[in-house]
């Protein structure tokens, strides 16, 4: 294999080692990595498939869900084969240009999800404090040009970051100690500042991240808000019960997808193998566990993909 073959001082590949400290384990480990991914690939095609499928579900709500259910497949799979090929077949090459495109893809569909979360947060808001004008707000039009400003705001945020690791120099380390080309751990490799890489990673998490999440607690307020105005527990319950699904997928992603590049950056006390498998965890269990959170909190959903198993 020519993976095998490469030196860490190749100035054209970068050498992925997978888990450090870990790799004896790593035949172990590449079985709950390919189960997790084989699972989300099987839950987010179904919730694609299904809603494409039925007409009834071209709601907003379901529309959006298929574009969680994109940047899901896009997440793992953007990480998840490279991984198993470290860990079945010690292919841990990659190359420099390779190595970039996969972190600019990657960090690009992150904050992408992150935006659908946003207009999920929002779509709840408007269903539930204006529902008579729920249709005309929300049209199909509509939530595609929010998907557009969402991509084109992920594209711009993240393009300088492999711009900038680019100008970078690397000498004879070019051994990455991780699955996948996570920034911090490239950068840290380098024999140049990374000053600017570290304070940019952090403007990402603060500014992006942080920004769609205060958006989200805003949505939510106003949620809160209206609710507590309307006696009617039954309607309580029908708001709540269309809020649960979002806001158990916010609190599993934000949840690792924030404190994780955070631990990698100043963990300094903790074991590296614990830094590489909270990323990767955060790149596995959001996508699996959305489609079954939303297929089991959603009634109407649920209904349609029972139809379609029992088929099957």
């Amino acid at each position: 294999m020519a993976a095998l073959n490469l030196t860490p001082s190749d100035p054209s590949t970068f050498i992925l080692m997978g888990i450090p400290g870990l790799e004896a384990a790593h035949g172990w480990i590449s079985i709950p990595f390919a189960t997790f991914y084989i699972i989300g690939l099987l839950g987010n095609v179904t919730v694609l498939f299904v809603v494409g499928k039925e007409q009834t579900l071209h709601k907003p709500m379901y529309l959006l869900l298929c574009m969680l259910a994109l940047t899901d497949i896009a997440t793992s799979s953007s990480v998840v084969p490279k991984a198993l090929c470290i860990f079945w077949f010690n292919l841990k090459g990659i190359t420099v240009g390779g190595c970039l495109a996969q972190m600019f893809f990657l960090h690009t569909v992150a904050v992408m999800h992150s935006t659908v979360l946003v207009t999920m947060a929002f779509d709840r808001y408007i269903a539930i404090c204006n529902p008579l004008r729920y249709a005309t707000i929300l049209t199909k039009g509509r939530i595609a040009k929010l998907g557009l400003v969402g991509l084109i705001k992920a594209v711009l945020f993240i393009l300088p970051m492999p711009l900038l690791l680019n100008t970078l120099p690397f000498c004879s380390n070019r051994v990455i100690p991780h699955t996948h080309c996570e920034p911090i751990a490239v950068a840290k490799i380098s024999c140049g500042d990374i000053t600017v890489n570290r304070m940019y990673g952090l403007v990402i998490v603060f500014v992006v991240v942080g920004l769609d999440m205060m958006l989200i607690a805003l949505s939510y307020g106003l949620i809160i808000r209206a609710l507590l105005k309307i006696s009617s527990k039954k309607a309580h319950q029908k708001a709540l019960n269309t809020c649960t699904a979002h806001v158990i997928v916010m609190i599993t992603c934000y949840t690792s997808g924030f404190f994780s590049p955070l631990i990698h950056r100043f963990g300094e006390g903790i074991a590296p193998h614990v830094h590489i498998i909270l990323a990767d965890l955060y790149l596995l269990i959001p996508p699996m566990l959305n489609p079954i959170i939303y297929g089991v909190k959603t009634k109407e959903l649920r209904d349609k993909v029972g139809k379609y198993v029992g088929r099957w």
